[in-house]
């Protein structure tokens, strides 16, 4: 079995003009290195602080996380991480979430600001959580690719949740992964 490209194939000739290649999905894996780790075990830093609250018992790590009761759409503002120097690579924002009774959708959002007032993001709306996840956490996470000399002075991290119900947010993590990926055959 090969992983290409995010999908999986199960089957394949060695001949590439005759290679016939059946897809499901999957995920490539991409090494990365952590810039930022938000164990989200207080509100401490938490931009947005109305609406949200510590749930001690709930949590991916045991911990504690962020729990939002959404009575409406609502973009809940986590962290800003200022400068952290980085370019010409794959920026990924990935956290653990869980919903309850979620009508509508939940998704990742990240926003970076670069030097001169440009501002641009990433979101994950096209993979969003919806409905009840029951007790299972889910990983989630967003690309942004950064090219060389692109260096964002500024990264927003939230979550937006498009509709209504409970959403649990854990472990966020900023990594930093390369900006190629390589497709070995």
């Amino acid at each position: 079995m090969l992983l290409l490209f995010g999908w999986r194939t199960s089957s394949y000739t060695t001949s590439r003009e005759s290679a016939v290649v059946e897809l499901h999905n999957a995920k490539i894996e991409i090494a990365t290195s952590e810039l930022k780790h938000y164990p989200l075990d207080t509100t401490e830093g938490i931009l947005t602080q109305s609406g949200v609250t510590i749930d001690k018992k709930i949590s991916s790590d045991g911990n504690g996380s962020l729990r939002i009761e959404a009575t409406e759409t609502t973009t809940v503002r986590l962290f800003e991480t200022g400068n952290i120097d980085i370019e010409d690579a794959r920026l990924i924002y990935q956290a653990r979430l869980r919903t309850l009774n979620l009508q509508g959708k939940a998704y990742l959002e990240m926003w970076c600001q670069f030097p001169g007032g440009g501002e641009y993001f990433s979101d994950g709306r096209y993979a969003a959580l919806i409905g009840s996840t029951g007790t299972n956490w889910t990983t989630e996470e967003i690309p942004f690719k950064l090219k060389k000399g692109q260096n964002p002075d500024n990264i927003k991290l939230n979550l937006v949740i498009d509709g209504k119900g409970t959403v649990w947010i854990d472990d966020i993590r900023l990594l930093k992964g390369s900006s190629t990926i390589e497709c070995l055959y």
